[in-house]
């Protein structure tokens, strides 16, 4: 390896750049380095680069969705070797701390989502992926990268969303977001054997598209309707969805979520919220909801990989766009603009 690699280095709020920057190094013995094959822009990345998430520092290597090659790894680690094809979780975990213990692993105290939050990320030519063990999924043989390239991320957070909603059989569920993240959440959510899914969104190419590729059975376009959640009801003999997934991070989203839910029924949020959020208790008090939210924790990658290799679940719908790093910038503004029929932009590697 060179001593020197290309990376996207976020320099402040609406300032990213392509750069020259020192090559990661093993730095805990249950590090791995990983060259980077295959990554994308999610969208997390767009809050960060928008200056959403303050706590992310300037010069911070942006990027925590990849699959990649295992290139070196630190005397502790076991699950992997050198010469692997793996995909990564994008939540680092210990597996011994007080959460990881419990389960939480999105909340590992030396760990949790940190590539590109935290840490530097995967938008560059190697990463340094902390706890090694518990974070790297050999890509079996017979699967390409952009077949696993989603479950490290935004496959195992709409699962998450789908898991956390509580989905019975023949349930009615609405899922708020038709972006990738609620695709995800839509296609994990048939796991579950609902009777109806119902995609709402103001983009109608997106929801268009969902209904034909038989992600959603119905849509809804909030610009299209009086009110979504009377429409929802109208679809389910008065009552509203069984389960809503909110998949967005906005106030209108979030609204929607909790009026379109029917009495009893559950919410899960797994949307990123830059802003805080009102609840209406005086009127929600009385509804007997469940309202559910979180981090994803990650820890469904191999049954997601198994489901994949079994012909269960299958994402390559969303790699709408290929560019080397080089051209990162470009689909910044392309995804980041929900530009040309972008679902995500997928990063191959630098060409010097």
């Amino acid at each position: 390896m060179a001593d020197t690699m290309k990376a996207l280095v976020y320099r402040g709020p609406e300032k990213i750049a392509l750069e020259d920057v020192a090559v990661p190094k093993i730095i805990e013995p249950d590090d791995a380095i990983v060259k980077v094959t295959t990554s994308t822009i999610c969208g997390t990345d767009i809050h960060i680069w928008h200056g959403g998430m303050p706590e992310v520092e300037p010069g911070r290597i942006i990027g925590h969705e990849f699959v990649g090659e295992v290139v070196e790894v630190g005397p502790a680690v076991r699950n992997a070797k050198v010469g692997d094809k793996v995909a990564v979780s994008c939540v680092t975990q210990c597996g011994e701390c007080f959460y990881c213990v419990r389960g939480i692993y999105s909340h590992c105290t030396t760990g949790s989502w940190i590539f590109g939050y935290m840490i530097d990320g995967c938008q560059a030519e190697y990463v340094r992926v902390p706890h090694a063990n518990l974070g790297l999924f050999g890509i079996p043989e017979g699967l390409t990268e952009e077949d696993v390239l989603f479950v490290g991320d935004i496959l195992s957070t709409g699962y998450f969303g789908a898991e956390n909603a509580k989905i019975e059989p023949g349930d009615a569920v609405a899922v708020m977001g038709c972006g990738p993240v609620g695709m995800c959440a839509m296609t994990t959510a048939r796991l579950w054997g609902p009777s109806k899914i119902i995609a709402v969104d103001i983009n109608q190419e997106r929801l268009d598209f969902a209904v034909k590729t038989g992600l959603a059975d119905v849509s809804v376009n909030p610009l299209k309707v009086e009110n979504v959640g009377d429409a929802i009801r109208e679809m389910t003999e008065g009552r509203g969805a069984d389960r809503t997934i909110e998949a967005n991070g906005f106030k209108a989203t979030f609204d929607m979520a909790i009026d379109a839910v029917r009495p009893g029924g559950n919410v899960s949020l797994i949307g990123v919220f830059e802003k805080p959020q009102e609840l209406a208790m005086n009127t929600l008090w009385i509804k007997n909801i469940n309202i559910s939210m979180g981090l994803v924790n990650a820890n469904r990658i191999p049954e997601l990989i198994k489901l994949i290799q079994a012909g269960k679940i299958n994402t390559n719908f969303l790699c709408t766009h290929h560019a080397p790093l080089n051209d990162i910038l470009t689909g910044y503004d392309v995804f980041g603009g929900k530009k040309d029929g972008c679902l995500k932009w997928i990063v191959t590697p630098y060409l010097k």
